[in-house]
């Protein structure tokens, strides 16, 4: 019986993986049918990257400023701009360490139409949230989304991967998406290219 139950669980598993596992040409693409953008980490990428021909927009998605409670938020307020979403939390480490270099690429974008957009995730807290940003001088906004609601709007990102940074060229198509810390020169190699496209 034993030996029926983990001979299931391995022909369960390998479909899983069997599912996940695509020729890489095909993997990369990540518009669904009818142009809408579907998060794929094919092979379980970390870093992946879109071709212009491969984009499709994000749906707009709204919500409450962390740092000016009662104040919303929406991608549609930097329409045109270069937007790099960043979902976080406090509570991880990795987003910790990578809070000083997205404050140093958003040092160096916002003058040439470009921004960081966080989105707090898994913060119920919101006060320990606000201090965090605070403590660290962060100076890009934040939207206030303890359960992760714009995942789904974000394609489907699992929640479980933060933090998650997407780079959004100026139509709001993902270009690049990076599932683990970052760097400021990761972010800003990815990002130059699609500011410069249009400056």
């Amino acid at each position: 019986m034993r030996l029926r139950l983990v001979a299931a669980l391995l022909a369960a598993t390998s479909l899983t993986l069997g599912a996940c596992s695509q020729d890489s040409d095909s993997a990369k693409n990540a518009v669904a049918v009818g142009g809408t953008f579907q998060f794929h980490s094919p092979g379980g990428q970390t870093e992946i990257f879109y071709e212009e021909s491969e984009r499709a927009p994000l749906p707009d998605f709204s919500g409450d400023s962390l740092m000016e409670e009662g104040k919303q938020i929406s991608l549609s307020d930097y329409a045109g701009e270069v937007v790099i979403l960043n979902a976080w939390g406090q509570w991880c480490a990795p987003c910790r360490s990578e809070a000083d270099d997205l404050q140093r690429v958003q040092e160096e974008i916002a003058p040439h139409g470009a921004t960081i957009l966080g989105i707090n995730v898994k913060d119920y807290n919101r006060t320990i949230a606000q201090d965090f940003v605070t403590d660290n001088g962060l100076s890009y906004p934040s939207i206030y989304d303890p359960p992760f609601r714009s995942a789904a709007v974000l394609g489907g990102v699992p929640s479980s991967v933060i933090p998650t940074t997407i780079i959004l060229d100026r139509q709001h198509r993902p270009a690049a998406v990076f599932l683990k810390e970052v760097t400021d020169q990761e972010l800003l190699d990815a990002a130059r290219p699609l500011i410069e496209a249009t400056e």
